[in-house]
């Protein structure tokens, strides 16, 4: 069984602070070339989604959730 990652389901995080992604760039200190791997579901480091929660004060399973892939 294979399963995806989904980083931001809804961006629901980035709605509720008012937070446009390239403030969350800034206030994370990540690049923007991992933002936009970040919004084409490709591979980042979990360094990057550490400092994003950092940012956000939040939990790594509030920016992300595993779904089944194989039920496309």
């Amino acid at each position: 069984m294979l399963f995806r990652f989904w980083v931001f389901p809804d961006c629901t995080f980035l709605d509720i602070s008012n937070m446009r992604k390239i403030d969350l760039c800034v206030a994370a200190g990540i690049s923007h070339a991992s933002m936009a791997k970040l919004g084409k579901n490709e591979n980042v480091t979990t360094d990057v989604l550490v400092k994003i929660c950092t940012a956000l004060q939040c939990d790594i399973g509030d920016i992300m959730e595993i779904t089944d892939s194989s039920n496309n």
